[in-house]
């Protein structure tokens, strides 16, 4: 099983008993705390009870399959992704949307199971879609240890992978160790460098307060208080795995897909961005992760980069979208940005 998960590109492979996550009471109390900000549909009842009990997803399930597939491509010059001119977009997000890669691959793997079974067993396939803690069950399968940035951390490689799996009510012979709880130690690297101080305390994420949260999934008006500290993020965040020790282990993925296509898919100009419209944003994230979120939130992110920057040069485009554009949220957006940048 493992080697044809290798052979089919994957980089790490573990494989669970299907219990319920050990931290699942922790997650219900971070739930209750409110930490998981508008994205309601994580505290409904029905995604709770396949958390408790993973045979409501598929009933008789025996085996959890965690794969891991690295995404970590040639690190681009600060002088680029730091130019206040430009947007910075989270490295996950440069090539090719992930699902579209994983996704078959997961499937083609099940596949084989039942043929080297066969037996006509059940599966199903997620790649972060489902109602499952992914991060601590690929731990209990030996894929890394939980840092306090929250991040799975492979010590070996790093974080900077997508985590994958298939639920199978096949049964095995062997399945493999936990791996270590933690190995951060004292370092609290991510925490001190977090600009929005999301984490309230070591391997709690707030993510009402995570720029990965606020440019992503948020789609009203941002808190004006988080604003300044949001940089020139338009897409995401890599803050707090870029300072984390463990990735100068970080592997370069053998995945072209997932390498951007030109510098611009990684650091766009902001000028660029502030004057797309749906058509152009279509054709220039077009099988990207960025295209999840549409234009305007988009635009919303790149007016609050804009004002972060202070150049007058915006001043014209950002009038412009203050004055007319469609939507509610990038027109306030472009309004503080004139303000804030004092244009």
């Amino acid at each position: 099983m493992k080697d044809r998960a290798l052979s089919l590109g994957f980089n790490r492979i573990g494989i669970a008993r299907a219990k319920p996550s050990p931290h699942l009471d922790a997650y219900f109390r971070w739930l209750d705390a409110g930490m998981h900000a508008e994205m309601g549909y994580m505290a409904r009842e029905d995604r709770r009870a396949r958390r408790r009990d993973l045979n409501v997803i598929l009933p008789g399930v025996r085996s959890l399959i965690m794969v891991g597939l690295d995404y970590s491509t040639l690190k681009l010059p600060d002088a680029l992704t730091n130019a206040p001119r430009r947007g910075k977009i989270a490295a996950y997000a440069w090539g090719v949307d992930y699902h579209a890669v994983m996704t078959p691959r997961l499937e083609a793997l099940a596949e084989w199971l039942r043929e080297q079974t066969d037996q006509q067993i059940a599966h199903r396939v997620y790649v972060d879609t489902g109602a499952i803690l992914e991060r601590s069950h690929a731990q209990q399968a030996g894929l890394g240890f939980t840092g306090k940035n929250t991040m799975l951390i492979d010590p070996r490689g790093g974080s900077y992978f997508f985590l994958g799996e298939i639920l199978t009510d096949a049964e095995f012979d062997q399945y493999d160790k936990p791996g270590r709880a933690t190995l951060c130690g004292s370092c609290q690297r991510c925490l001190m460098a977090c600009p929005t101080n999301a984490f309230p305390e070591p391997y709690v994420l707030d993510a009402r307060r995570c720029i990965s949260y606020l440019t992503i999934e948020h789609k009203g008006a941002i808190d004006p208080a988080l604003r300044p500290l949001m940089g020139n993020w338009v897409y995401g965040c890599d803050v707090c795995q870029a300072v984390c020790p463990w990735n100068r282990f970080a592997i370069e993925t053998h995945e072209s897909q997932f390498y951007p296509i030109d510098p611009e898919r990684a650091a766009p100009l902001l000028n660029d961005l502030l004057t797309l419209d749906d058509e152009a944003f279509k054709v220039r994230f077009a099988g990207s992760a960025v295209e999840r979120i549409k234009r305007d939130r988009l635009v919303r992110n790149a007016c609050i980069a804009a004002g972060n920057s202070h150049l007058p040069e915006y001043r014209p485009i950002l009038e412009s979208l203050a004055a007319s554009d469609r939507n509610e949220i990038v027109r306030e957006a472009a309004q503080w940005a004139l303000s804030a940048a004092r244009l």
